[in-house]
């Protein structure tokens, strides 16, 4: 990582107080970063660590560029997550917070800006195995949450120096060639279905509904997990290869463990890790999506409060496979999965014996 001389940096790591921002905070204090959190609230794991935090909402430009005065480097993990809600919010957090953040690195003279973003913003609905980078936007959505972040992303692209092409692909923006060096750096990360100790969203999830679960299909379709320390590592090596080469600015990248996993063996590997009995039950991937279809209208209809059980978004999700390519990663950032999956399971087991 950091070279011996180096001068320590000062970093701002928005929703510093969640299951990623948590991780990727505690590794740049390790590395000897002064480290600022910009979140909704206060996180006493943070104050612990000796962590500036500075409380607002992304969608507030004023206190965004407040918090990105003279920092080195943004690393851009704030956003909302979820399957269901409804379109504005997701848009006003994801979408607009994130050109927010975009405008305050460029008034502030931020040099790099680290985003997190996700695979879901290239999932059509169907199977996706072994894709790269070059894999197009899709022409719909069937969530919020894909859809803005697929904004943000491109937002972030573009801000990086990368223009989009009339087929669909991405090239370095004739001004940013013609002043090279100059500018925002930006590099996008794509994890998919991050986990493991500490984790308040994926695991919970499982958990909560193991004795509802049904498995959609015949369980064989494989997908890409990531392991929580991979992640956060991820970043922290994305930073340090836009220091080395500028010229990755707006580039993606898809990271995760490098093995595709059978989905549904790893939701009962998750169970078993929190002394719970697989899933025994299961259902056709056309009778979920209906399913779903379904209870989007008696939800919307109704306006009924929580999130429906199953959405087409899902039952799409949980019944295809879906994993990528991450040589680009691993060649451009030197991006190595140090933490197995297998080893990664057995400290999550851990962890919830104590919980």
């Amino acid at each position: 990582m950091k070279q011996q001389g180096d001068s320590a940096r000062t970093i701002l790591v928005t929703g510093g107080g969640g299951f990623l921002g948590q991780a990727i905070v505690r590794l740049l204090i390790n590395r000897g970063d002064r480290v600022i959190s910009f979140s909704r609230g206060y996180y006493s794991e943070l104050g612990a660590l000796g962590v500036k935090q500075i409380p607002g909402d992304i969608s507030n430009p004023v206190a965004v560029e407040n918090a990105v005065k003279g920092v080195d480097t943004v690393y851009h993990v704030a956003a909302k997550a979820g399957v269901w809600g409804d379109y504005e919010d997701y848009y006003r957090i994801n979408t607009e917070g994130t050109r927010h953040v975009i405008a305050a690195c460029k008034s502030c003279g931020v040099s790099r800006l680290i985003y997190t973003s996700s695979p879901s913003v290239v999932f059509e609905g169907g199977d996706m195995e072994g894709v790269d980078e070059t894999v197009p936007y899709p022409g719909n959505y069937h969530a919020a949450y894909p859809e803005t972040k697929a904004l943000a992303e491109q937002a972030v692209r573009q801000a990086g120096g990368r223009s989009q092409t009339a087929d669909g692909g991405w090239r370095m923006a004739e001004e940013r060639l013609q002043g090279a060096g100059q500018g925002l750096k930006t590099i996008i990360l794509r994890p998919h279905l991050i986990w493991g100790p500490g984790d308040n969203h994926l695991v919970p999830r499982i958990l909560k509904r193991a004795k509802r679960l049904r498995r959609i299909g015949d369980g064989k379709n494989r997908v890409d997990v990531i392991y929580i320390e991979n992640a956060a590592k991820a970043h922290l090596l994305a930073e340090e290869a836009l220091i080395r080469q500028p010229e990755l600015s707006g580039n993606v990248y898809f990271i995760s463990q490098g093995e595709p996993v059978c989905l549904w063996k790893m939701i009962d590997d998750i169970l078993q890790a929190g002394g719970l009995s697989p899933i025994k039950r299961s259902i056709s991937p056309q009778a979920a999506y209906r399913f779903g279809a379904v209870l989007e209208w008696i939800y919307k209809t109704f306006a009924l409060k929580g999130e429906p059980p199953m959405t087409r978004f899902v039952a799409r999700e949980l019944s295809t496979s879906h994993w990528f390519d991450i040589r680009a990663a691993r060649r451009d950032l030197g991006y190595v999965p140090e933490v197995s999956t297998e080893e990664g399971l057995r400290r999550l087991a851990a962890y919830l014996k104590t919980r």
